[in-house]
C-alpha cells in the first residue's frame, strides 16, 4: 500500500501533491476503497485507481466538497481506467466490457472524464 501511495504522489500534478499527502485524503481514500470492497466499480475486478470524477484544479483543490466527497469519487481497475480515457471518441451511453467489447452502458450516462 505504501508503494502505491508513493506512485500516486509522483504522478500527481504539482499543485495536488500536498493534498494527496494529507491525512484527510489518506483516510478518505482508505474508507472509500473499503466501502466498495476494493473492487472496480465498473467491472467488479480488483480496483487500483481512486479517481475524482470532477477533475481537480488549483482552484478547487482546497474545496473538500470536491476533493473529499464520495459523490465525486470512483474506484476502478487499470483496464477500466484506460478504457475510459481511451474512449474520448465514444458516446457516453456506451462503455467497454471486461473483454474490450463496446456495450450499452447500464444506468445513466456518466462524464467520460471520471
Amino acid at each position: 500500500m505504501i508503494l502505491y501511495i508513493c506512485v500516486v504522489i509522483i504522478m500527481a500534478k504539482e499543485f495536488a501533491k500536498a493534498f494527496y499527502n494529507s491525512a484527510a485524503w489518506v483516510k478518505c481514500r482508505a474508507a472509500y476503497i473499503a466501502s466498495v470492497f476494493g473492487l472496480c466499480e465498473r467491472c467488479k475486478r480488483v480496483g487500483k485507481i481512486l479517481h475524482h470524477k470532477r477533475v481537480l484544479t488549483p482552484e478547487n483543490i482546497i474545496n473538500p466538497l470536491v476533493t473529499l466527497s464520495w459523490d465525486n469519487l470512483i474506484f476502478v481497475c487499470k483496464d477500466c481506467h484506460e478504457a475510459e480515457h481511451s474512449n474520448s471518441v465514444t458516446r457516453k451511453d456506451v462503455m467497454f466490457d471486461i473483454h474490450g467489447n463496446l456495450i450499452q452502458r447500464i444506468g445513466p450516462p456518466i462524464d467520460n472524464r471520471f
